[in-house]
């Protein structure tokens, strides 16, 4: 099965309500734009230059305009800004203006030129193939106009003729305009959409970054608190320990090095709270090998009983890195998590595969929800009631981020899921590595 990898997410879409179809409302507007022109330059053409126009036809063309636009208007609530109703909404204005240019004059026609704001628009609003298929349908249309088109008759202060290779090249330099205009418009646009993506993406990633500071304000407010009454603690304990009385009594002794013990236990998981805030930066950085960093961070967490996980060594020859607690916290995290999902076999793989280090935490457990596998790496992403839950994956992301890894997570065929981090040696390593 491929393996889910954490990677930018989208920008979120626009609600209907707001965004969707704000360009089909951009081509409504532009439409009624040119049924006014249009019908103001048949008025004074025809009424003020004396110029005789079909106006009956003329005018069924501007109704059908009129008529396209209110019935496009009581489809709002259907309105979207995908590619195929804006491109079909495009070719129409294209047989609108090209109807209307066939009744007065075709080719000849001063007004052949606005063709290209309808491959203008379609350059900014659509797909590249159909952006190209506009360019055709206009480029075909403003041929077909030069010996298909109802002439008109001009009165002799008006009348001129039109050599064809004027028309011809008229042609071509339209041709040459709107194919130019195509392929730097969509360039420009493809630019400007990987920017918004850009954008996007680290906006949403200061919106994470800013929770993880308001945690880690406050649980360094916690800790403050915390450590201070823990201190205390320790040292009545200390002395309370030396009193005759309690020495005298072994049951008395054996209860105070609990409590001793526990105070320590209090300590040690007020100190991880500044990594459970998204405290990553590094604390109390060690130097070790790989190879022993792994193997005390996994006895670590198996305690008592050797028997929760084993540890298959792929790793080769060992190096030495520099570790910390974040990246052992961040193992740990991924093997809770597999003893959470009820697993009864936990396994720590290890593997050097070129520059790139890949531990993988493999459990028999309940695997994960397509939902969790779709949003890896969000926070509050969980299928545990409890509130608070879902910060484990985050934070472990958290932690690979600097160190220049990435988190990958997949169901296994058998059962069981599969968490594997995945970051360059050289992020951990003391010198480099070959």
């Amino acid at each position: 099965m491929r393996p889910m990898q954490l990677s930018p997410a989208p920008p979120p879409r626009p609600l209907p309500s707001e965004g969707a179809g704000r360009n089909m409302r951009l081509l409504v507007q532009l439409r009624w734009l040119a049924v006014g022109g249009q019908l103001a330059t048949i008025l004074v053409v025809d009424g003020l230059l004396g110029i005789r126009l079909p106006l009956v036809p003329m005018a069924s063309v501007l109704a059908a305009l009129v008529l396209l636009n209110l019935a496009t208007l009581a489809r709002r609530s259907r309105w979207s800004d995908t590619n195929l109703p804006l491109f079909l909404a495009l070719v129409l204005d294209v047989a609108a203006l090209t109807a209307q240019l066939y009744l007065s004059g075709g080719a000849g026609n001063p007004f052949v030129s606005l063709y290209l704001l309808q491959v203008v628009i379609g350059a900014i609003l659509l797909d590249i193939w159909s952006s190209w298929a506009l360019v055709a349908i206009t480029g075909a249309a403003f041929a077909l106009l030069g010996p298909f088109h109802r002439p008109l008759t001009l009165p002799p202060g008006y009348a001129s003729s039109l050599s064809d290779a004027f028309l011809i090249g008229n042609w071509i330099n339209f041709v040459l305009a709107a194919t130019l205009l195509v392929a730097f418009v969509t360039r420009i646009a493809a630019n400007l959409r990987d920017r918004d993506a850009k954008v996007a993406h680290l906006h949403q990633r200061a919106v994470e970054e800013e929770h993880i500071v308001r945690m880690g304000l406050l649980a360094s407010g916690a800790a403050h608190e915390l450590g201070t009454p823990l201190s205390s603690i320790s040292v009545l304990l200390g002395d309370w320990k030396n009193e005759p009385a309690i020495r005298r009594n072994p049951r008395f002794a054996a209860e105070v090095d609990d409590m001793r013990a526990e105070v320590a236990r209090c300590k040690d998981i007020v100190s991880g709270i500044l990594f459970a805030a998204g405290e990553v930066t590094g604390e109390a950085p060690t130097r070790t090998t790989l190879r022993t960093f792994l193997t005390h961070t996994l006895d670590r967490w198996r305690g008592s009983d050797p028997g929760r996980a084993t540890f298959e060594d792929r790793l080769g020859p060992d190096i030495p890195i520099v570790a910390d607690r974040a990246l052992a916290q961040a193992l740990t995290n991924l093997l809770d998590n597999a003893l959470e999902a009820g697993a009864r076999s936990i396994a720590l793989i290890a593997l050097r595969d070129g520059p790139m280090l890949r531990l993988t935490v493999r459990d028999d457990g309940n695997g994960f929800a397509d939902r969790i596998l779709s949003s890896l790496g969000k926070p509050y992403n969980t299928s545990k009631d409890r509130q608070g839950a879902g910060l484990g994956l985050y934070l472990v992301t958290n932690v690979l981020r600097p160190l220049g890894g990435t988190i990958e997570a997949l169901n296994r065929d058998g059962g069981g899921a599969e968490t594997s981090l995945v970051l360059p040696v050289e992020s951990l390593a003391l010198e480099k590595t070959r």
